[in-house]
């Protein structure tokens, strides 16, 4: 018998032994019936416990509910608006204004580079001006924004802490927050006050602190509200453990920086080295280096070696920059 037919009598039997092994053991074996019968009890047991709930698992559920609203919460929050950047900027512009803004940047950048570059760089100095230098701005002002914030909220938990173990109910604690805090802690809690006034839960009206400053520490307080005015248990003992992680995590953002410092002296002077001898070089022969920026090619070389400065800046700074 040649050795293809027995191969191809060999990849039959394989493939009609599989398609065997697939469809039928599973009704001969009685695996299937094996596995509607589970179904069935399971489905049963569910049906007997749903009305005998304990109160723990009640709880439970409660608090998973909770973490899966402020989940979702958390998500909406990824993907901010212009208008929603613009006020986590602490800024009161609109966004017509924020444009017309970024449109005079980018003019008055096309028009003083235009003279002394031509027209193509110019437009790309123009396009970065109007572009990324208003957002730019934004970012800059909401880190710093937070940074405030960040810098007053354990010493607010600690007030409210005091204010519950002392007998004040939450609402008031908050109220204390909201008239004493400095700024931007002072206005945040006064919006918890208000849409709380306006009827909304307090635990909820906590939870939308986190899409006015999406924080993870702002995370933290919503969901320790949310999940004590649904489920209960001691709030005063779960915000004391709160202001205490809030803490050591400064701490830790405090160790980091330090520990980070000598990396980003490095990339500075790494980075302000080949400005600086080209600027040594300009100083001692200016014919040499003037070639950079009168030929043609030298303004290519210098434009391509712009772009890769920037790039490996970039890259620097994503390896020197922490976030936990």
């Amino acid at each position: 018998m040649p050795l293809q037919t027995l191969a191809f009598a060999f990849l039959a039997a394989t493939a009609i032994g599989g398609l065997a092994w697939v469809f039928l053991y599973p009704l001969l074996s009685g695996e299937r019936k094996a596995e509607k019968r589970r179904a069935s009890v399971a489905s049963a047991e569910r049906t007997v416990r749903v009305g005998d709930r304990s109160p723990q698992k009640s709880r439970r559920e409660q608090v998973e509910q909770s973490l899966k609203e402020i989940d979702e919460r958390h998500k909406r929050a990824a993907r901010l608006s212009l208008s929603m950047r613009i006020t986590l900027a602490g800024l009161t512009w609109s966004k017509q204004k924020f444009f017309m803004i970024s449109a005079g940047l980018g003019l008055f950048a096309f028009l003083a580079t235009l003279p002394a570059g031509g027209f193509l760089p110019a437009l790309g100095v123009g396009f970065g001006a109007g572009f990324g230098l208003p957002r730019w701005l934004l970012a800059y002002l909401k880190k710093r924004r937070e940074k405030k914030f960040l810098l007053s909220l354990p010493d607010a938990v600690d007030v409210i802490v005091r204010g519950i173990k002392a007998g004040l109910p939450l609402f008031d604690s908050i109220k204390m927050v909201a008239a004493d805090a400095p700024e931007p802690l002072r206005g945040e809690f006064a919006a918890i006050v208000e849409t709380q006034t306006i009827g909304m839960p307090l635990g909820e009206a906590c939870s939308r602190l986190y899409e006015r400053m999406p924080l993870p520490e702002t995370n933290f307080f919503g969901i320790v509200i949310a999940i004590q005015q649904k489920a209960g248990g001691n709030l005063s003992e779960a915000l004391g453990n709160l202001s205490r992680v809030l803490r050591e995590r400064k701490k830790m953002a405090a160790k980091i920086q330090a520990m980070s410092m000598e990396a980003k002296a490095s990339a500075t002077i790494i980075a302000a080295l080949p400005l600086a001898v080209m600027f040594l070089v300009w100083l001692t022969s200016p014919n040499y280096i003037e070639l950079l920026w009168t030929h043609p090619t030298g303004r290519m070389m210098l434009a391509a070696c712009a772009v890769w400065m920037i790039m490996g800046v970039l890259v620097m700074r994503k390896m020197i920059n922490f976030d936990f």
